[in-house]
C-alpha cells in the first residue's frame, strides 16, 4: 500500500469530487474516507463526504455528517440546506423544516426559501421534488 502524505490526501479529494460530479458516490466516499482517517477536522472532506452518501441515499450517514459540519460551522447555509434535503428524504418533514428555515435565513438564495416554503406549506415530507444537495454556487 502506498505511504499516505498530505498531497495524496489532495489528490484523493479532487478525485472524490470528479467521482461525485460523476455520479459515483460511492468511488467518493471510498477516497474520502483515508482522507478524513488523517484530517478528521477537515470541513471540506466532511462536506463532499456527506453529499456523497446523500447521492448514494446512505440517509443515515449523511445526516451524521452534516450535523458534525454544522457543529463546526453554525452558519453553513449549504450544510442546514442539504440536511434539510436529507431528513426530508428520511420522512423527516418537521426536523427538515427547522433546517430550510435556517438555511434560507443565513442566505436567502430562491431553492432555500422555496425549500422553507414548501415545507411549511406541504408538510407532508412526500419526497416528490428531491433535487438533492449539491453546492451549486454556493462559493
Amino acid at each position: 500500500m502506498p505511504e499516505s502524505s498530505p498531497e495524496t490526501h489532495v489528490i484523493d479529494f479532487r478525485a472524490a469530487e470528479q467521482l461525485l460530479a460523476a455520479r459515483d458516490p460511492r468511488g467518493a466516499i471510498r477516497l474520502l474516507d483515508s482522507v478524513i482517517i488523517a484530517h478528521p477536522e477537515n470541513t471540506a472532506a466532511r462536506l463532499l463526504r456527506a453529499r456523497a452518501f446523500f447521492l448514494a441515499a446512505q440517509l443515515r450517514p449523511a445526516e451524521l455528517e452534516f450535523q458534525i459540519v454544522l457543529e463546526r460551522e453554525p452558519d453553513n447555509a449549504f450544510a442546514h440546506f442539504a440536511l434539510g434535503r436529507t431528513l426530508e428524504r428520511a420522512d423527516r418533514s418537521e426536523e427538515a423544516l427547522r433546517h430550510f428555515r435556517l438555511a434560507a435565513a443565513l442566505d436567502p438564495r430562491p431553492d432555500y426559501i422555496e425549500a422553507a416554503r414548501f415545507a411549511h406549506d406541504t408538510g407532508d415530507g412526500d419526497g416528490e421534488r428531491d433535487a438533492g444537495p449539491t453546492d451549486g454556487d454556493q462559493e
